[in-house]
C-alpha cells in the first residue's frame, strides 16, 4: 500500500485505517442498481427482436453507454475509498485522501500534539457492524482529525494513546 506521505528517518508504520467496508459497499451498490435498472428497462424493450433493425442499434447503444457510466462511477467510488486512509506512526497522525486523479489532501500532526481523542458511535448499523468514529483534538494548526466510520474504533483508540503515549517518553522535551 503506498502512504499519503514519505516516512521520516526512524518513523514506523504502527496503524494504516481505512473507512469501514459497509462505506463501500452500500454507494457501489446504490451506483451498480441505477446502472443495471435502466439496462434491464431497454434490454426488456429490446426483447428478442433482430439486433439489426433500426430501433434496436441505438438502444444496444445506449446500454453500452449506461454500462460505461456506471462502471466509472463504480470506479470512482472504489478509488475513493482505497485512497481515504489513516496512517498511525511512532511519531505522528496522518490523514491522507484522494478522491480522485486530480485531488489529494493530506494533513499530519505529531502525536505529541495530540491532546484529546473521543469515540463515537451512534445508530444502529455503526452498533451492529462495529464501526464509528474517533475525533482527534491536536495543538496543532489542523485542530481535530476526523476518523469517520472506521472499524472498531475502540481498538484504533487504543494503539493511538498507546503510540502517543510512547512516543512522549521517548521525547520528553518537547512538551
Amino acid at each position: 500500500m503506498r502512504l499519503p506521505v514519505q516516512l521520516q528517518p526512524g518513523e514506523k508504520v504502527v496503524l494504516t485505517v481505512r473507512r469501514h467496508w459497509s462505506f463501500l459497499a452500500l454507494p457501489l451498490a446504490v451506483t451498480l442498481l441505477l446502472g443495471l435498472v435502466p439496462v434491464a428497462f431497454l434490454l426488456s424493450i429490446i426483447g428478442t427482436t433482430d439486433w439489426s433493425t433500426s430501433v434496436d442499434r441505438p438502444l444496444m447503444g445506449l446500454v453500452a453507454a449506461i454500462l460505461v457510466i456506471a462502471g466509472i462511477r463504480a470506479y470512482f467510488v472504489w478509488y475513493a475509498w482505497v485512497h481515504d486512509v489513516w496512517v498511525v506512526t511512532n511519531q505522528r497522525l496522518v490523514d491522507g485522501q484522494k478522491r480522485h486523479w486530480f485531488s489529494e489532501e493530506v494533513s499530519t500532526a505529531d502525536l505529541q500534539h495530540v491532546q484529546d481523542v473521543a469515540l463515537d458511535r451512534h445508530g444502529f448499523f455503526a452498533t451492529v457492524l462495529k464501526f464509528g468514529d474517533l475525533r482527534v483534538q491536536t495543538a496543532a494548526e489542523v485542530a481535530d482529525f476526523l476518523l469517520r466510520g472506521i472499524p472498531k474504533p475502540q481498538d484504533v483508540l487504543a494503539v493511538l494513546d498507546r503510540t502517543r503515549d510512547a512516543a512522549r517518553r521517548e521525547s520528553p522535551s518537547t512538551l
